[in-house]
């Protein structure tokens, strides 16, 4: 099946988006982000991490109209161990919701990992309330590592935190 969207990298356009995105608890209520962040903060964090060759930022696209749907935020790229983490990634707009595009943009991702970036590793965490995510993350083939108790901070609160991995053989299988 044809990809429908593309993954570009992010621009300092997009931050406009983000802010509004990352202003609504039903884009971030499984997110370690703090409630009441704001386009300055958001286009200062842009920033800073779009200079550290550790992380990415990618935008998610509709293919044939570029219309950004959604975020993912990679980390920790780590060229010893040729690893890295999807430490973030959604789709925003609700109605997009539940018509795939997640596990699409999530397929995208791990084939530019694995195939661009060579890695051997790549590793993501969620809420271990959030069933949605945990549900998609097994369904593309993550592997359950455990429980981060207290693993992730929201608004001053600790949460626990579900760590998953995929290995390259396992992707290629």
């Amino acid at each position: 099946m044809e990809s429908r969207l593309i993954l570009r990298d992010s621009n300092f356009d997009d931050c406009m988006l983000f802010s509004k995105w990352e202003q609504d608890p039903k884009v971030t209520r499984f997110f370690t982000i703090n409630e009441g962040r704001d386009y300055e903060e958001i286009t200062r964090e842009f920033i800073v991490r779009n200079e550290d060759v550790t992380q990415r930022q990618f935008t998610i696209c509709i293919k044939n109209t570029n219309e950004p749907i959604g975020r993912i935020y990679i980390s920790n790229i780590n060229r010893h161990y040729d690893s890295l983490d999807i430490t973030r990634i959604y789709i925003a707009d609700t109605d997009k919701r539940g018509k795939g595009y997640g596990e699409e943009a999530l397929r995208l991702v791990l084939k530019w990992a694995f195939h661009e970036m060579k890695v051997e590793r790549v590793t993501l965490d969620y809420f271990v309330e959030n069933e949605i995510a945990a549900n998609l993350y097994e369904k593309v083939g993550f592997i359950k590592e455990g429980v981060m108790r207290h693993g992730g901070k929201k608004n001053g609160e600790y949460v626990d935190m579900c760590l998953m991995s995929m290995l390259k053989e396992e992707y290629y299988k």
